[in-house]
């Protein structure tokens, strides 16, 4: 019989349990995404623009899992073909088989023969537990963090959502993760990689981790060094000289997938990219990795330095290798010839920048996306994002697979003129026998099979129907220098049955925009209480921080405010934490 000590002291257990929930819930935010329900440190900002991010993913990876079932079937009747009949001691066993790889596939049940998703950067574990949640056929989901307080809330999140026969935390290291199963048994179907900056220094165990024709999630949010602001930085992470040109959000994902490529390249493999997206303040690519001792020796030739004129724009492709074909189907492998370009640039004259090597294949598989917008449209309430989702894997399916693109508005401000229309300039360049298309990358923007000439000549016809000022004119500039010569080719601005994109015909969502006040990328979050009051307190101190400067220098003494510049970041600047002065000024 239980005493009345013994009640007391359940139920003084039971309150001491209740303040620790109350305080645990007072401690974190909680944020609902999709399906899950989760805490979230309050230091960790939930950044509402990355739904997106989340959405796609479990879009690609859902269809990712139809096609490995679909694999697995595949192979199964092939053995059963070639198998003896089955006896009656072993009907039991086939039964048990074919029930393992069902017609339907449910998300949030576990499937023996499902896939094994890492998530190598969990943070809160949102991710994992939407993947636990949302994607069909799954195995196991292995939340991963090397944070031991962040794993402890992944666990909690876990229990919250009743996931546990799914997803499972780990601490560890990511790289190291990877690093201890890159044994043929123990890799990965799905890793997926979302790092605070680079991911770089992730590939070589990524591309080792992962099984074979297996799925890597990869998002670098440095865009700024792989669009061209830090070209030596670059050139540092990912092995390329990236250029600030117009078309450098297409090349910085360009530039990532052949650092990719060239780690995998290191171990016989090499990489098929499905899907290729520029968007917002991040790039993320998803591509499968195969083995292949003879496709690897093609890479070369899938690899291109690019030659950007300083002047007018023009860029021009040189590959690193060509693959001759010979007699039995096999192939000879060379360096390729060049260079393509002059001393100084055909149009305008003047000199060029070298960048590169960049992916000069195809960045996205028609035929795949096309399944995943299909998908997508089948389900728009799975996904808060459906909408921004089928808008830009539409442009994806119509962008034309040749590298880079050219922007209406920057060969208009070249040659200081009006700028045509989206349709004028398509209608042109399809009218001289020419393909066009949108990129999802950048708006107004041009994607053309036609050489450099042609487009140059269009904007010459262009100008003589609506010309400029003559102040515009000024020799060796190169508007005077392109404009100084004739069109080569008979230019046609009568509109083009193909000039108007499906996607612009249906008003897809193609392009985002903002959708709220400082919705970019935010600052690292930190592991401790305290370094979260005073992470939060510095965010709110730094609001205007631009503002409050500028008004300073007009007013007085170009002084330090309290609290600017308290991340490195801002500004570009280093602050030198241990100055006197600048304490001083900062307490």
């Amino acid at each position: 019989m239980e005493t009345d000590s013994n009640k007391c002291n359940s139920n003084t257990s039971i309150k001491h349990d209740q303040e620790r929930s109350e305080e645990f819930v007072q401690m974190f935010n909680t944020v609902k995404e999709g399906k899950a329900t989760i805490f979230q440190p309050k230091s960790v900002f939930y950044n509402p623009v990355q739904e997106f991010n989340r959405d796609l993913t479990i879009a690609v990876i859902s269809h990712f899992a139809r096609e490995h079932f679909e694999s697995l079937k595949i192979t199964q009747e092939k053995r059963n073909l070639h198998s003896k009949p089955p006896s009656e001691e072993t009907v039991d066993n086939q039964e048990r088989q074919n029930h393992e790889i069902p017609d339907i596939l449910k998300a949030g049940v576990r499937y023996e023969n499902g896939l094994r998703i890492l998530e190598g950067l969990a943070a809160s574990g949102l991710r994992s537990i939407r993947f636990g949640m949302e994607i069909p056929g799954v195995k196991e989901v292995i939340s991963n963090d090397f944070d031991q307080s962040a794993v402890e809330i992944i666990r909690k999140n876990i229990q919250n959502n009743n996931l546990q026969s799914i997803v499972h935390e780990n601490y560890g290291d990511a790289a190291m993760v990877m690093y201890q199963n890159k044994g043929f048994k123990d890799r990965f179907d799905v890793i997926d990689l979302d790092p605070y900056g680079s991911a770089s220094h992730f590939f070589d165990a990524a591309v080792q981790a992962v099984s074979e024709g297996g799925l890597l999630c990869i998002t670098c949010t440095d865009a700024a060094v792989l669009c061209g602001n830090a070209g030596e930085t670059c050139y540092a992470k990912y092995g390329a000289m990236s250029l600030h040109a117009k078309y450098c959000h297409e090349m910085g994902l360009r530039i990532l997938l052949q650092c990719i490529e060239s780690h995998a390249n290191r171990y016989s493999r090499y990489i098929e990219p499905l899907l290729s997206v520029s968007v917002d303040f991040y790039m993320r690519v998803f591509v499968k990795v195969f083995t292949g001792q003879g496709k690897v020796k093609r890479s070369v030739s899938k690899m291109a330095m690019v030659y950007n004129c300083t002047g007018c724009g023009s860029f021009v492709l040189q590959r690193l290798g060509q693959t001759i074909p010979t007699k039995g189907g096999n192939f000879k492998y060379s360096p390729a010839t060049g260079p393509p370009v002059g001393e100084r640039c055909d149009h305008c004259g003047f000199k060029h920048q070298f960048g590169g090597p960049i992916w000069a294949e195809a960045i996205h598989n028609v035929d795949f996306i096309s399944k995943v917008i299909n998908n997508v449209r089948a389900t728009p309430k799975q996904f808060g994002t459906a909408k921004r989702i089928e808008g830009v894997l539409s442009v994806m399916t119509e962008e034309l697979p040749v590298p880079l693109y050219y922007i209406t508005d920057e060969l208009s401000s070249i040659l200081h003129c009006t700028s045509p229309t989206l349709l004028q300039i398509r209608s042109a360049i399809l009218n001289a026998g020419y393909k066009v298309s949108l990129s999802h990358a950048a708006k107004n923007s041009n994607k053309t099979d036609a050489p450099n000439h042609v487009i140059w000549d269009i904007m010459r016809a262009w100008v003589k129907d609506h010309p400029i000022h003559e102040r515009h004119l000024k020799p060796g500039t190169p508007s005077a220098v392109i404009l100084a010569k004739e069109p080569t080719i008979n230019v046609n601005f009568d509109i083009h049955p193909e000039a108007n994109p499906k996607s612009r015909q249906q008003g897809l969502v193609r392009w985002q925009q903002n959708p709220e006040p400082d919705w970019g990328p935010k600052s690292r979050a930190k592991k401790t209480d305290d370094e979260n009051s005073q992470m939060l307190d510095k965010r709110q101190r730094n609001q205007g921080h631009r503002k409050r400067k500028a008004e300073q220098t007009e007013n007085g003494p170009d002084k330090k405010l309290i609290g600017e510049f308290d991340h490195e970041e801002d500004e570009g600047q280093n602050i030198n934490r241990t100055d006197p002065l600048t304490v001083k000024e900062r307490t």
